[in-house]
């Protein structure tokens, strides 16, 4: 909290005691560490946005279409994967309703399942028009598109802000592939303004729920202010992403606990316990929710790598910021889920599910790209190719970003 600036008529010894006051009032935590990372006020935003840009550019989508092309590994067998699913079938007929309903676990379930598995069909088709040069899955995208645009309006109960943080995350891959690699998308106008109402308003402002909420949030807001070339929208998820990392992944030199997010009111060495999900021994790449269950960090992880690749394409970087927390996150958890034993201290000594098809563009971005050595992260995710769809917001990425040096 800020305590505002001394008046000049105050004379040395009153000043002197006025802040000796404030000191003493401050409430003391006993072994804090968990001073919020306050994010860097700077602009992020690009003076020019680069299209397609929100998680796959267009290199990289050259690239994947050669190696599908020339029939090679692994990206022919992701690509058969892709072309084989419900996402990519040309008589889809996409489910749109006016406000889409979802409870706690999407209970109730009033739209959402419908709504993110079209909004991952128009990515799917979007991918299979680009790689294909096929305008009938150019055009089956569109229709899933312009049939959302047309008619929603609303997400409500408990889980809309991770419902429209999914589904958000999802439409604007596909409306950047469609509005800048196809020859015409009339309706694009309708979409964009459907998601500056509908969508930004209600993951912009983020959350302090468990932290992969925030981050897959913040991964839709940028993909919108991307696709919006919105620059002060993408300046606020960039300080979102900021703010939230170091408070989702644990290294050593955060100190005793791990830092907090700014406003998640954490601050006590009690409350920090128990957000993370009771764990009290902290070690490099633990995350908010290791103890709670893999999956669910999973959707942490693949969220900071998909905010990190847009960022990337987009001209600033942000894998530098963010490299040494994430290849000890995805290390950490890919050890044990290949079989390491986990001690006494991790979570009581066992772990929950498992990552899911998150892998791909951290290891390619971290290990390929910026040479970590990154084993465990390696073996795992050579293991699960090809990698496909979680069915939420996480789709065909060993297709997309396997070895992809583009």
């Amino acid at each position: 909290m800020r305590t505002g600036t001394i008046p000049r008529v105050l004379g040395t010894a009153a000043a002197l005691a006025a802040l000796l006051t404030t000191a003493l009032a401050a409430p003391a935590v006993a072994e804090r560490s968990t001073t919020p990372d306050r994010a860097p006020v700077e602009a992020a935003a690009p003076a020019s946005f680069t299209h397609p840009g929100v998680l796959v550019s267009r290199p990289q989508l050259d690239f994947v279409r050669g190696r599908v092309q020339a029939g090679a590994q692994p990206w022919k067998s992701a690509y058969d994967q892709m072309m084989g699913s419900k996402y990519a079938s040309l008589t889809r007929t996409a489910k749109p309703r006016a406000v889409v309903e979802c409870g706690s676990y999407s209970n109730p379930n009033n739209g959402c399942t419908d709504e993110r598995e079209d909004a991952i069909a128009a990515y799917t088709l979007s991918l299979a028009w680009y790689i294909t040069q096929d305008s009938r899955y150019a055009q089956k995208a569109i229709q899933i598109m312009d049939a959302w645009s047309a008619v929603i309006k609303d997400h409500t109960n408990s889980n809309a802000p991770l419902q429209t943080g999914w589904a958000g995350s999802s439409w604007p891959r596909a409306a950047e592939i469609i509005k800048y690699t196809y020859s015409s998308w009339p309706g694009s106008g309708r979409f964009g303004t459907m998601l500056r109402d509908v969508y930004l308003p209600e993951v912009t402002n983020g959350s302090h729920s468990n932290g992969n909420w925030e981050l897959s949030m913040t991964e839709a807001a940028i993909g919108i202010a991307v696709f919006l070339e919105d620059r002060a929208a993408y300046d606020k998820a960039v300080g979102k992403f900021r703010g939230r990392v170091p408070a989702y992944i644990y290294v050593t030199a955060d100190g005793s606990l791990p830092k907090v997010a700014p406003g998640s009111g954490l601050d006590t060495r009690a409350k920090v316990i128990n957000y993370w999900q009771g764990q009290s021994t902290f070690m490099d790449g633990l995350s908010q929710e290791t103890c709670r269950d893999l999956t669910h960090t999973g959707y942490g992880l693949s969220a900071i790598s998909h905010i990190a690749e847009t960022s990337r394409i987009q001209g600033q970087d942000l894998y530098p910021e963010i490299a040494d927390r994430l290849r000890h996150a995805m290390g950490l958890h890919a050890k044990h889920q290949l079989g390491t034993p986990v001690p006494s201290s991790l979570c009581g000594g066992s772990l929950k599910d498992s990552l899911g098809p998150v892998t791909e563009v951290g290891f390619n971005a971290l290990a390929n790209r910026l040479g970590y050595a990154m084993t465990n992260t390696q073996t795992l995710t050579e293991r699960q190719r090809p990698a496909g769809s979680n069915n939420l917001f996480v789709a065909w990425e060993t297709l997309t970003h396997a070895n992809n040096p583009a």
